[in-house]
């Protein structure tokens, strides 16, 4: 297939084009380039002759018509996005112009493209987004995320992507342009922004400083490795069913506390302290993210039933190959560290 990729250097974007590649399929990377994007996510293909990269913000209108009329894909992959909740607590603006409107004009884009074309039936419009557009669930572990699911959004990011969501639905319902959703968990994996919490520990611990854990702890999370989401991903763009919505999820719940033990336990076998302590005594309690979502966990049996589609690993072994990453790529996470706002807390204010 012929892919237009957005969000194509940043995490979950770049491990998708990578398995693109490796899948043979021919790939065009739209990626604005801002704080969270890093070419080198992609340095493994970017000599691939199926491989190209367009510099171009999806807030661009005119940018967008150009990039669809040169390429015309035979399908979308719309993965570019604002995606830190903490981020969009102390600026939502971001959120709501990227998330919405930019997807908003990918979705006009695509149309103008689609319909020129002849309205192929092979077209796809495949639009990534959260489980956290579903709120928060109770701790009863019966009671799961599915795509039936009504959405309850409580973060300006997370609302935002309900926001698109909806957006991607309408032109499928409104003008027949054919879409596929899905909805993931939350992601873990090599090249993953010094942002987040799994990369936020590792790094942390390396140097020695607190850990970082929200309120008690006790927030359960639905965890999903980065390169088995890039595989779920283009198998529903290749197979998933027009106007269908498909819950992507690890089947590895955990808490936080549970999770940062856990990294705490490898890094304690794979890069023992000095001092012959545990990782695990710098863990500290930190005041809570407004909002704070209880526990995410989704429901996977249409995916699994429909597309046989599972993870291919559990949450401790994603974890020690993440940890096993990191350790050995210093040089990428070492020069990410000086950009705005990371290892600064953010979205303390509401």
């Amino acid at each position: 297939m012929k892919l237009l990729i957005t969000g194509g250097a940043g995490f979950i974007g770049s491990a998708v084009v990578r398995q693109a590649i490796a899948d043979g399929h021919s790939v065009v990377n739209l990626d604005a380039l801002t704080y969270a994007a890093c070419l080198e996510n992609v340095a493994s293909v970017a000599d691939s002759p199926a491989y190209s990269f367009v510099q171009a913000d999806i807030r661009n209108s005119p940018a967008l018509d150009e990039v669809f009329a040169a390429l015309r894909p035979d399908a979308v992959m719309h993965l570019a996005a604002e995606s830190h909740v903490d981020r969009s607590i102390d600026g939502p603006g971001d959120f709501v112009d990227t998330n919405i409107t930019g997807t908003y004009n990918m979705l006009e884009a695509a149309r103008k493209c689609w319909n020129d074309a002849g309205k192929p039936a092979d077209f796809r419009f495949h639009h990534i987004s959260t489980d956290e557009v579903y709120g928060s669930l109770p701790s009863d572990p019966a009671v799961l995320f599915t795509e039936d699911t009504a959405y309850d959004p409580r973060s300006p990011y997370s609302a935002s992507k309900a926001a698109s969501d909806h957006l991607v639905r309408a032109w499928h319902e409104t003008y027949g342009l054919p879409v596929v959703l899905t909805n993931c968990s939350n992601n873990y994996g090599p090249y993953h922004f010094p942002e987040k919490l799994v990369p936020v520990i590792i790094l942390n611990a390396l140097a020695g400083a607190a850990l970082p854990i929200y309120g008690d702890g006790a927030n359960i999370r639905d965890w999903l490795y980065v390169e088995d989401h890039a595989d779920a991903l283009l198998l529903v763009v290749r197979k998933g069913a027009v106007g269908r919505s498909y819950n992507i999820g690890g089947e590895n719940e955990r808490t936080n506390l549970e999770l940062v033990g856990a990294l705490c336990d490898i890094l304690d076998d794979l890069r023992p302290r000095s001092d012959g302590a545990s990782y695990r005594d710098q863990i500290s309690f930190v005041t809570d993210r407004p909002g704070h979502d209880a526990r995410y966990a989704i429901d996977p049996t249409r995916i699994r039933e429909e597309l046989g589609w599972r993870p291919s690993v559990t949450v401790e072994q994603g974890l020690r190959k993440t940890v096993e990453w990191y350790l050995a790529n210093e040089p990428w996470w070492r020069a990410l560290q000086a950009r705005h706002g990371v290892g600064e807390r953010l979205g303390v204010r509401a």
